[in-house]
């Protein structure tokens, strides 16, 4: 997809559809996949997430949804699959590219 297209398929995404879509990156990235698949797992306990795990799930993000690079900051507060999905649908809020 190009860059134009995926931008553009992204703008016309629900929240929930976003949310989803996240989840699943979440779950396919996932070092632990058989987690349970609900927003309130955490990454690091529940999925298995380490370090160079957790920059695989930011880039694979960022390259999904066009995202700007998160600071440290905002990572070290995202700890559930929820916090993942409210880090991406504010972005794209603030972009205009979801509603």
């Amino acid at each position: 997809m190009s860059d134009k297209s995926q931008t553009e398929a992204v703008k016309y995404r629900s929240e929930e559809e976003l949310r989803k879509v996240v989840r699943g990156i979440v779950t396919e990235l996932a070092p632990n996949p058989a987690a349970k698949d609900t927003p309130a797992g955490r990454l690091v306990d529940d999925f298995g997430y380490h370090s160079l795990a957790l920059l695989e799930l930011a880039f694979a993000l960022e390259d999904e949804f066009d995202l700007k690079p998160i600071d440290e900051s905002t990572a070290r507060k995202i700890v559930t699959v929820m916090d993942v999905e409210n880090h991406v649908a504010s972005e794209l809020k603030a972009a205009g590219r979801i509603e």
